[in-house]
């Protein structure tokens, strides 16, 4: 059985691992901003569907980034609660 010092130093190393998820969600989401400013901007003022639908997709995905960020926030916050009562 693991100790609770092995269990805290686990447990660590998977919120260091959150950490880095956490700011890869962050740049993808900045990345998509970009992806969006640069459709809209090129594609001002055309009524095409596939642009309406490209522009759609991609302001999904970006709220999806969001609740995947802060569902990785919520866990965090739960697993310190957790290391804390050890």
């Amino acid at each position: 059985m693991a100790s609770v010092a092995e269990l805290k130093a686990a447990i660590d190393v998977a919120l260091q691992q959150i950490g880095d998820g956490q700011s890869a969600v962050q740049a993808a989401g900045e990345k998509l901003a970009e992806a969006q400013q640069t459709l809209a901007g090129a594609l001002e003022g055309s009524g095409h569907e596939t642009v309406e639908a490209a522009q759609a997709s991609l302001t999904q995905a970006g709220q999806e980034l969001e609740e995947c960020l802060a569902a990785t926030l919520v866990a965090v916050e739960q697993a310190q609660l957790y290391v804390a009562t050890l």
